[in-house]
Protein backbone atom coordinates (compact mmCIF):
# COMPACT_ATOMS: atom_id res chain seq x y z
CA UNK A 1 0.00 0.00 0.00
CA UNK A 2 2.53 2.12 0.49
CA UNK A 3 4.65 1.70 -2.74
CA UNK A 4 1.19 2.09 -4.31
CA UNK A 5 0.53 5.44 -2.40
CA UNK A 6 4.22 6.77 -3.05
CA UNK A 7 3.33 6.07 -6.65
CA UNK A 8 0.09 7.52 -7.47
CA UNK A 9 1.67 10.62 -4.96
CA UNK A 10 4.59 10.95 -7.67
CA UNK A 11 2.73 10.30 -10.90
CA UNK A 12 0.40 13.19 -9.93
CA UNK A 13 3.68 15.51 -8.88
CA UNK A 14 5.43 14.76 -12.24
CA UNK A 15 2.53 15.24 -14.95
CA UNK A 16 1.80 18.49 -13.01
CA UNK A 17 5.09 19.80 -13.25
CA UNK A 18 5.35 19.11 -16.61
CA UNK A 19 1.82 19.91 -17.93
CA UNK A 20 2.14 23.29 -15.94
CA UNK A 21 5.39 23.91 -17.17
CA UNK A 22 4.05 22.99 -20.96
CA UNK A 23 0.85 25.49 -20.41
CA UNK A 24 2.92 27.99 -19.28
CA UNK A 25 4.70 28.35 -22.42
CA UNK A 26 1.75 28.95 -24.36
CA UNK A 27 0.37 30.99 -22.02
CA UNK A 28 3.78 33.44 -21.37
CA UNK A 29 3.99 33.49 -25.26
CA UNK A 30 0.27 34.27 -25.94
CA UNK A 31 0.29 37.22 -23.45
CA UNK A 32 3.62 38.48 -25.21
CA UNK A 33 1.94 38.48 -28.16
CA UNK A 34 -1.50 40.39 -26.56
CA UNK A 35 -3.36 37.33 -27.08
CA UNK A 36 -6.44 37.34 -24.50
CA UNK A 37 -6.31 33.91 -22.62
CA UNK A 38 -8.91 32.95 -20.77
CA UNK A 39 -8.88 29.72 -18.93
CA UNK A 40 -5.45 28.21 -17.59
CA UNK A 41 -6.46 24.43 -16.90
CA UNK A 42 -4.28 21.98 -15.03
CA UNK A 43 -6.13 18.91 -15.92
CA UNK A 44 -9.04 17.86 -18.02
CA UNK A 45 -12.73 18.11 -16.91
CA UNK A 46 -14.90 20.10 -14.69
CA UNK A 47 -12.20 22.21 -12.36
CA UNK A 48 -12.19 20.99 -8.95
CA UNK A 49 -11.03 24.54 -8.31
CA UNK A 50 -10.88 27.62 -10.43
CA UNK A 51 -10.28 31.57 -9.59
CA UNK A 52 -10.23 34.22 -12.05
CA UNK A 53 -6.28 36.40 -11.44
CA UNK A 54 -6.12 39.92 -11.62
CA UNK A 55 -5.70 39.57 -15.59
CA UNK A 56 -8.83 38.33 -16.67
CA UNK A 57 -7.93 34.86 -16.67
CA UNK A 58 -9.70 31.82 -15.08
CA UNK A 59 -7.28 29.70 -13.53
CA UNK A 60 -8.73 26.11 -13.46
CA UNK A 61 -7.52 22.48 -11.80
CA UNK A 62 -9.16 19.65 -13.26
CA UNK A 63 -9.44 16.11 -11.64
CA UNK A 64 -8.20 14.28 -14.49
CA UNK A 65 -3.97 14.40 -14.76
CA UNK A 66 -3.25 13.43 -18.30
CA UNK A 67 -2.67 16.63 -19.71
CA UNK A 68 -4.29 20.61 -19.90
CA UNK A 69 -4.91 23.14 -22.21
CA UNK A 70 -4.98 27.26 -22.47
CA UNK A 71 -7.33 28.64 -24.04
CA UNK A 72 -7.80 31.99 -25.65
CA UNK A 73 -9.64 34.23 -27.81
CA UNK A 74 -9.97 33.06 -31.33
CA UNK A 75 -9.13 29.27 -30.60
CA UNK A 76 -12.04 27.82 -29.33
CA UNK A 77 -11.96 23.59 -28.98
CA UNK A 78 -8.41 23.38 -30.31
CA UNK A 79 -10.13 24.71 -33.30
CA UNK A 80 -9.00 28.12 -34.89
CA UNK A 81 -11.85 30.52 -35.57
CA UNK A 82 -12.47 32.05 -39.27
CA UNK A 83 -10.96 35.86 -38.40
CA UNK A 84 -13.29 37.21 -40.58
CA UNK A 85 -16.16 36.62 -37.76
CA UNK A 86 -14.00 38.32 -35.16
CA UNK A 87 -16.28 41.09 -33.97
CA UNK A 88 -13.87 44.32 -34.40
CA UNK A 89 -13.30 44.91 -30.84
CA UNK A 90 -11.79 41.55 -30.18
CA UNK A 91 -9.71 41.82 -32.98
CA UNK A 92 -6.17 43.10 -31.32
CA UNK A 93 -6.79 39.85 -28.54
CA UNK A 94 -8.06 37.53 -30.84
CA UNK A 95 -5.65 34.16 -31.45
CA UNK A 96 -7.13 33.93 -35.17
CA UNK A 97 -6.23 37.70 -36.04
CA UNK A 98 -2.49 37.66 -34.96
CA UNK A 99 0.33 37.03 -37.97
CA UNK A 100 1.26 33.85 -38.61
CA UNK A 101 4.74 33.71 -36.82
CA UNK A 102 2.80 34.85 -33.29
CA UNK A 103 0.75 32.24 -33.68
CA UNK A 104 3.68 29.88 -34.69
CA UNK A 105 5.51 30.94 -31.81
CA UNK A 106 2.38 30.59 -28.89
CA UNK A 107 1.70 27.55 -30.22
CA UNK A 108 5.82 25.44 -30.15
CA UNK A 109 6.31 27.89 -27.29
CA UNK A 110 4.39 24.50 -25.49
CA UNK A 111 7.18 22.39 -26.56
CA UNK A 112 9.58 24.53 -26.03
CA UNK A 113 8.80 24.72 -22.43
CA UNK A 114 8.85 21.33 -21.76
CA UNK A 115 12.60 21.14 -23.26
CA UNK A 116 13.96 24.68 -21.57
CA UNK A 117 12.99 22.63 -18.33
CA UNK A 118 15.21 19.80 -18.94
CA UNK A 119 17.74 21.77 -19.53
CA UNK A 120 17.28 23.22 -16.51
CA UNK A 121 16.86 19.94 -14.69
CA UNK A 122 19.98 18.80 -16.03
CA UNK A 123 21.90 21.78 -15.39
CA UNK A 124 21.09 21.73 -12.20
CA UNK A 125 21.84 18.02 -11.67
CA UNK A 126 25.31 19.13 -12.44
CA UNK A 127 26.06 22.13 -10.38
CA UNK A 128 24.21 20.35 -6.95
CA UNK A 129 25.32 16.73 -7.57
CA UNK A 130 27.84 16.70 -10.40
CA UNK A 131 28.28 13.84 -12.54
CA UNK A 132 29.82 10.25 -11.34
CA UNK A 133 30.23 7.60 -13.34
CA UNK A 134 31.87 4.18 -13.69
CA UNK A 135 34.98 4.13 -16.14
CA UNK A 136 34.16 1.52 -19.39
CA UNK A 137 36.61 -1.16 -18.58
CA UNK A 138 35.41 -4.68 -19.25
CA UNK A 139 35.34 -6.58 -15.85
CA UNK A 140 34.32 -9.92 -17.91
CA UNK A 141 33.49 -11.25 -21.13
CA UNK A 142 30.85 -14.40 -21.43
CA UNK A 143 32.34 -17.24 -23.42
CA UNK A 144 31.12 -17.51 -27.14
CA UNK A 145 29.57 -14.17 -26.58
CA UNK A 146 29.24 -11.46 -29.42
CA UNK A 147 31.74 -9.38 -28.20
CA UNK A 148 34.48 -12.30 -27.06
CA UNK A 149 34.15 -13.45 -30.55
CA UNK A 150 34.59 -10.07 -32.07
CA UNK A 151 37.63 -9.70 -29.53
CA UNK A 152 37.16 -7.98 -26.24
CA UNK A 153 39.18 -9.16 -23.65
CA UNK A 154 39.01 -8.58 -19.92
CA UNK A 155 40.61 -4.97 -19.35
CA UNK A 156 39.66 -3.46 -22.19
CA UNK A 157 38.19 -0.22 -22.23
CA UNK A 158 35.87 1.26 -24.54
CA UNK A 159 37.17 4.83 -25.98
CA UNK A 160 33.70 5.34 -28.38
CA UNK A 161 30.80 3.88 -29.74
CA UNK A 162 30.49 3.89 -33.33
CA UNK A 163 32.38 6.88 -33.36
CA UNK A 164 30.77 8.98 -30.40
CA UNK A 165 33.50 8.94 -27.28
CA UNK A 166 32.48 7.60 -24.29
CA UNK A 167 33.61 8.22 -20.87
CA UNK A 168 31.43 6.15 -18.58
CA UNK A 169 29.28 3.26 -19.13
CA UNK A 170 26.05 5.28 -19.02
CA UNK A 171 27.40 7.07 -21.87
CA UNK A 172 28.49 3.71 -23.73
CA UNK A 173 24.52 2.10 -23.13
CA UNK A 174 23.06 4.95 -24.24
CA UNK A 175 25.30 5.09 -28.03
CA UNK A 176 24.36 1.35 -27.83
CA UNK A 177 20.69 1.96 -27.33
CA UNK A 178 20.55 4.30 -30.56
CA UNK A 179 21.08 1.11 -32.31
CA UNK A 180 18.24 -0.96 -31.12
CA UNK A 181 16.32 -2.40 -33.79
CA UNK A 182 19.00 -1.91 -36.96
CA UNK A 183 21.04 -4.45 -38.85
CA UNK A 184 24.55 -3.86 -39.45
CA UNK A 185 27.72 -3.36 -37.49
CA UNK A 186 28.49 -1.83 -33.85
CA UNK A 187 31.64 -0.35 -33.48
CA UNK A 188 33.89 0.19 -30.73
CA UNK A 189 37.21 1.74 -30.26
CA UNK A 190 39.00 0.09 -27.39
CA UNK A 191 42.09 0.81 -25.62
CA UNK A 192 43.54 -2.96 -25.16
CA UNK A 193 44.47 -4.59 -21.31
CA UNK A 194 47.70 -5.04 -22.99
CA UNK A 195 48.87 -1.74 -23.41
CA UNK A 196 48.79 -2.34 -27.22
CA UNK A 197 47.26 0.45 -29.31
CA UNK A 198 43.78 1.37 -29.69
CA UNK A 199 42.01 -0.33 -32.22
CA UNK A 200 37.75 -0.76 -33.19
CA UNK A 201 36.08 -3.93 -33.60
CA UNK A 202 32.96 -4.68 -35.27
CA UNK A 203 30.06 -6.35 -33.58
CA UNK A 204 27.63 -7.71 -36.19
CA UNK A 205 24.20 -7.18 -35.58
CA UNK A 206 20.59 -8.22 -36.62
CA UNK A 207 17.45 -6.65 -35.60
CA UNK A 208 18.99 -6.05 -32.58
CA UNK A 209 17.00 -6.59 -29.60
CA UNK A 210 13.80 -4.93 -31.74
CA UNK A 211 12.00 -7.09 -29.42
CA UNK A 212 12.72 -6.57 -25.79
CA UNK A 213 10.78 -4.10 -24.18
CA UNK A 214 13.37 -3.69 -21.48
CA UNK A 215 16.73 -4.29 -23.35
CA UNK A 216 20.06 -4.33 -21.73
CA UNK A 217 22.64 -3.91 -24.54
CA UNK A 218 25.86 -4.09 -22.81
CA UNK A 219 25.08 -7.71 -21.19
CA UNK A 220 23.29 -8.77 -24.42
CA UNK A 221 26.63 -8.10 -26.18
CA UNK A 222 28.63 -10.62 -23.45
CA UNK A 223 30.11 -7.62 -21.73
CA UNK A 224 30.06 -7.16 -18.00
CA UNK A 225 30.17 -4.35 -16.58
CA UNK A 226 30.79 -4.89 -12.97
CA UNK A 227 31.81 -8.16 -11.23
CA UNK A 228 29.17 -8.59 -8.46
CA UNK A 229 29.72 -11.18 -5.94
CA UNK A 230 27.74 -14.27 -6.02
CA UNK A 231 25.97 -13.82 -3.21
CA UNK A 232 23.04 -14.57 -2.22
CA UNK A 233 19.90 -12.71 -0.82
CA UNK A 234 16.15 -13.22 -1.01
CA UNK A 235 15.22 -17.38 -1.19
CA UNK A 236 12.09 -17.31 -2.12
CA UNK A 237 10.31 -20.48 -0.03
CA UNK A 238 10.00 -23.80 -1.12
CA UNK A 239 11.83 -22.71 -4.48
CA UNK A 240 14.72 -25.00 -5.85
CA UNK A 241 17.48 -22.62 -3.98
CA UNK A 242 15.05 -23.15 -0.44
CA UNK A 243 14.93 -27.23 -0.84
CA UNK A 244 18.75 -27.39 -2.01
CA UNK A 245 19.91 -25.54 1.14
CA UNK A 246 20.43 -22.67 0.22
CA UNK A 247 20.52 -19.81 2.50
CA UNK A 248 20.42 -15.96 2.80
CA UNK A 249 24.27 -14.43 2.64
CA UNK A 250 25.43 -16.87 1.04
CA UNK A 251 28.60 -16.60 -1.42
CA UNK A 252 28.77 -19.18 -3.92
CA UNK A 253 32.19 -20.16 -4.64
CA UNK A 254 31.66 -23.05 -7.52
CA UNK A 255 29.31 -24.90 -8.94
CA UNK A 256 30.24 -28.32 -11.29
CA UNK A 257 33.47 -28.44 -9.81
CA UNK A 258 34.25 -24.66 -11.63
CA UNK A 259 34.70 -21.61 -9.58
CA UNK A 260 31.96 -19.25 -9.40
CA UNK A 261 33.39 -15.44 -11.04
CA UNK A 262 30.55 -13.92 -9.93
CA UNK A 263 26.65 -12.91 -9.76
CA UNK A 264 26.21 -13.18 -13.73
CA UNK A 265 28.46 -16.18 -13.86
CA UNK A 266 26.03 -18.34 -11.20
CA UNK A 267 22.95 -17.13 -13.21
CA UNK A 268 24.09 -18.40 -16.76
CA UNK A 269 25.34 -21.65 -14.85
CA UNK A 270 21.66 -21.77 -13.30
CA UNK A 271 20.04 -20.95 -16.80
CA UNK A 272 22.38 -23.63 -18.45
CA UNK A 273 21.40 -26.30 -16.07
CA UNK A 274 17.39 -26.70 -16.34
CA UNK A 275 16.05 -30.51 -14.05
CA UNK A 276 20.01 -31.43 -13.64
CA UNK A 277 21.52 -31.76 -10.36
CA UNK A 278 24.51 -29.29 -9.45
CA UNK A 279 26.82 -29.39 -6.80
CA UNK A 280 27.08 -26.06 -5.32
CA UNK A 281 30.14 -24.69 -2.83
CA UNK A 282 28.84 -22.32 -0.99
CA UNK A 283 30.84 -20.03 1.82
CA UNK A 284 28.94 -19.73 5.01
CA UNK A 285 29.99 -18.03 8.44
CA UNK A 286 33.19 -18.56 7.83
CA UNK A 287 33.38 -22.24 6.40
CA UNK A 288 32.68 -23.62 2.84
CA UNK A 289 29.30 -26.21 2.98
CA UNK A 290 28.11 -28.03 0.03
CA UNK A 291 24.95 -28.64 -1.32
CA UNK A 292 22.87 -30.57 -4.12
CA UNK A 293 20.81 -27.82 -6.35
CA UNK A 294 18.25 -28.88 -9.13
CA UNK A 295 17.05 -25.87 -10.81
CA UNK A 296 13.58 -26.08 -12.35
CA UNK A 297 13.03 -25.70 -15.63
CA UNK A 298 11.19 -22.70 -17.31
CA UNK A 299 9.97 -21.65 -20.24
CA UNK A 300 10.36 -18.66 -22.33
CA UNK A 301 7.59 -16.69 -25.10
CA UNK A 302 10.52 -17.77 -27.61
CA UNK A 303 10.16 -21.39 -26.40
CA UNK A 304 13.98 -21.84 -25.00
CA UNK A 305 14.17 -23.74 -21.81
CA UNK A 306 16.66 -22.73 -19.04
CA UNK A 307 17.12 -23.05 -15.37
CA UNK A 308 15.40 -21.11 -12.02
CA UNK A 309 16.21 -21.65 -8.19
CA UNK A 310 14.15 -18.63 -7.09
CA UNK A 311 16.73 -16.43 -5.36
CA UNK A 312 17.62 -13.26 -5.34
CA UNK A 313 21.22 -11.11 -5.76
CA UNK A 314 22.04 -9.20 -1.99
CA UNK A 315 21.67 -5.74 -2.43
CA UNK A 316 25.29 -3.98 -2.45
CA UNK A 317 26.20 -0.58 -3.99
CA UNK A 318 28.14 -1.07 -7.15
CA UNK A 319 30.90 2.19 -6.12
CA UNK A 320 31.67 -0.44 -3.38
CA UNK A 321 33.04 -3.03 -6.14
CA UNK A 322 35.07 -1.05 -7.86
CA UNK A 323 38.75 0.42 -7.37
CA UNK A 324 38.96 4.42 -6.78
CA UNK A 325 40.42 4.55 -10.56
CA UNK A 326 37.33 3.20 -12.01
CA UNK A 327 34.89 5.90 -10.78
CA UNK A 328 35.05 9.19 -12.59
CA UNK A 329 33.58 12.25 -11.12
CA UNK A 330 33.00 15.26 -12.87
CA UNK A 331 32.32 19.30 -10.94
CA UNK A 332 30.85 22.04 -13.30
CA UNK A 333 30.66 25.32 -11.92
CA UNK A 334 27.57 27.73 -12.79
CA UNK A 335 28.79 28.51 -16.24
CA UNK A 336 30.33 25.07 -17.07
CA UNK A 337 27.20 23.53 -16.56
CA UNK A 338 25.28 24.76 -19.43
CA UNK A 339 27.38 23.10 -22.04
CA UNK A 340 27.07 19.04 -20.52
CA UNK A 341 23.05 20.34 -19.89
CA UNK A 342 22.37 21.81 -23.30
CA UNK A 343 24.07 18.67 -24.73
CA UNK A 344 22.34 16.03 -22.78
CA UNK A 345 19.34 17.82 -23.82
CA UNK A 346 20.02 17.41 -27.63
CA UNK A 347 21.29 13.67 -27.65
CA UNK A 348 18.19 12.62 -25.44
CA UNK A 349 15.98 14.99 -28.34
CA UNK A 350 17.52 13.31 -31.02
CA UNK A 351 17.29 9.85 -29.30
CA UNK A 352 13.83 10.10 -28.24
CA UNK A 353 12.56 11.13 -31.78
CA UNK A 354 15.20 8.36 -33.46
CA UNK A 355 13.13 5.96 -31.17
CA UNK A 356 9.76 6.86 -32.63
CA UNK A 357 10.72 6.98 -36.22
CA UNK A 358 11.99 3.24 -35.12
CA UNK A 359 8.38 2.53 -34.00
CA UNK A 360 6.84 3.83 -37.08
CA UNK A 361 8.93 1.58 -39.59
CA UNK A 362 8.69 -1.56 -37.54
CA UNK A 363 12.68 -1.76 -36.45
CA UNK A 364 11.40 -1.38 -32.57
CA UNK A 365 8.49 -2.97 -30.88
CA UNK A 366 4.87 -0.69 -29.89
CA UNK A 367 5.53 -2.34 -26.93
CA UNK A 368 8.00 0.46 -25.74
CA UNK A 369 4.90 3.16 -25.39
CA UNK A 370 4.19 3.62 -21.84
CA UNK A 371 1.65 5.07 -20.19
CA UNK A 372 0.69 6.70 -16.93
CA UNK A 373 0.74 3.47 -15.04
CA UNK A 374 4.22 2.85 -16.37
CA UNK A 375 5.45 6.11 -15.21
CA UNK A 376 3.30 6.26 -11.78
CA UNK A 377 5.52 2.90 -10.99
CA UNK A 378 8.95 4.61 -12.60
CA UNK A 379 8.55 7.61 -10.97
CA UNK A 380 7.46 6.41 -7.53
CA UNK A 381 10.86 4.24 -7.69
CA UNK A 382 13.27 7.21 -8.56
CA UNK A 383 11.70 8.94 -5.99
CA UNK A 384 12.64 6.52 -3.56
CA UNK A 385 16.05 6.07 -4.84
CA UNK A 386 16.72 9.84 -4.59
CA UNK A 387 16.63 13.07 -5.70
CA UNK A 388 19.08 13.14 -8.34
CA UNK A 389 17.75 9.81 -9.79
CA UNK A 390 14.24 11.36 -9.89
CA UNK A 391 15.39 14.82 -11.58
CA UNK A 392 17.02 12.98 -14.32
CA UNK A 393 13.63 10.55 -15.03
CA UNK A 394 11.52 14.02 -14.96
CA UNK A 395 14.30 15.74 -17.39
CA UNK A 396 13.60 12.51 -19.98
CA UNK A 397 9.99 12.40 -19.63
CA UNK A 398 10.04 16.21 -20.56
CA UNK A 399 11.77 16.07 -23.60
CA UNK A 400 9.50 12.90 -24.63
CA UNK A 401 6.39 14.62 -24.19
CA UNK A 402 8.01 17.94 -25.99
CA UNK A 403 8.94 15.50 -28.81
CA UNK A 404 5.40 13.71 -28.60
CA UNK A 405 3.63 17.11 -29.72
CA UNK A 406 5.74 18.57 -31.81
CA UNK A 407 4.78 15.39 -34.20
CA UNK A 408 2.62 16.69 -37.23
CA UNK A 409 -0.57 14.98 -35.63
CA UNK A 410 -3.85 17.62 -35.93
CA UNK A 411 -4.81 18.46 -32.48
CA UNK A 412 -1.03 18.16 -30.93
CA UNK A 413 1.06 21.25 -30.83
CA UNK A 414 3.04 19.71 -34.19
CA UNK A 415 -0.14 19.27 -36.30
CA UNK A 416 -1.15 23.11 -35.58
CA UNK A 417 2.61 24.31 -36.85
CA UNK A 418 2.05 22.17 -39.94
CA UNK A 419 -1.41 23.49 -40.43
CA UNK A 420 0.48 27.31 -40.38
CA UNK A 421 3.46 25.67 -42.75
CA UNK A 422 1.21 25.07 -44.96
CA UNK A 423 -0.86 28.53 -44.83
CA UNK A 424 2.43 30.56 -45.53
CA UNK A 425 3.18 28.38 -48.87
CA UNK A 426 -0.81 28.74 -49.89
CA UNK A 427 -1.15 32.07 -48.62
CA UNK A 428 -3.98 31.26 -46.57
CA UNK A 429 -5.09 29.50 -44.05
CA UNK A 430 -6.54 25.75 -44.64
CA UNK A 431 -10.77 25.53 -45.78
CA UNK A 432 -12.43 25.34 -42.45
CA UNK A 433 -13.93 21.69 -43.12
CA UNK A 434 -10.35 20.06 -44.21
CA UNK A 435 -8.98 21.66 -40.36
CA UNK A 436 -12.16 20.23 -38.77
CA UNK A 437 -12.10 16.91 -40.10
CA UNK A 438 -8.04 16.79 -39.67
CA UNK A 439 -8.65 17.84 -35.97
CA UNK A 440 -11.08 14.25 -35.63
CA UNK A 441 -8.53 12.44 -37.46
CA UNK A 442 -5.87 13.57 -35.30
CA UNK A 443 -7.96 12.98 -32.10
CA UNK A 444 -8.73 9.20 -33.47
CA UNK A 445 -5.15 9.22 -33.81
CA UNK A 446 -4.31 10.04 -30.18
CA UNK A 447 -7.13 8.05 -28.82
CA UNK A 448 -5.33 4.69 -30.24
CA UNK A 449 -2.01 5.94 -28.88
CA UNK A 450 -3.25 6.29 -25.22
CA UNK A 451 -5.40 2.95 -25.69
CA UNK A 452 -2.01 1.20 -26.84
CA UNK A 453 -0.03 2.77 -24.24
CA UNK A 454 -2.84 1.98 -21.65
CA UNK A 455 -2.59 -1.84 -22.76
CA UNK A 456 1.31 -1.95 -22.87
CA UNK A 457 0.99 -1.04 -19.12
CA UNK A 458 -1.58 -3.81 -18.11
CA UNK A 459 0.50 -6.22 -19.79
CA UNK A 460 3.30 -5.05 -18.36
CA UNK A 461 1.49 -6.12 -14.52
CA UNK A 462 0.60 -8.97 -15.56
Amino acid sequence: MADFLIAILALLVTLGILVTFHEYGHFWVARRCGVKVLRFSVGFGNPLKSWIGKDGTEYAIAPIPLGGYVKMQGMEDTSLVDPASVPDSERNSSFACKPLWQRAAIVAAGPGANLLLAFIIFWLINISFGNTGIAPVVRDVVEDSPAQLAGLRVGDRILAVNGRDTATWREVNMQLLSRLGETGEIALNIAPASGARPMTVGIPVEAWLSADTEPRPVSDLGIVELLVPARIGLVEAGAPAAVGGLRENDLVVAAGGLPVRDWSHWVRIIRANPELDLNVVVERAGATTELLLRPEAITAEDGSVHGRIGAGVASVRPLDLLPPDAVLEFRYGLLGAVGPALSETWDKSLFVLDSIRKMLVGLISVEHISGPITIAQVAGETATIGLETYLGFLALLSISIAILNLLPIPMLDGGHLFFFLVEAVIRRPLPEALQAWSLRFGMAMVLGIMVLAFYNDFNRLL
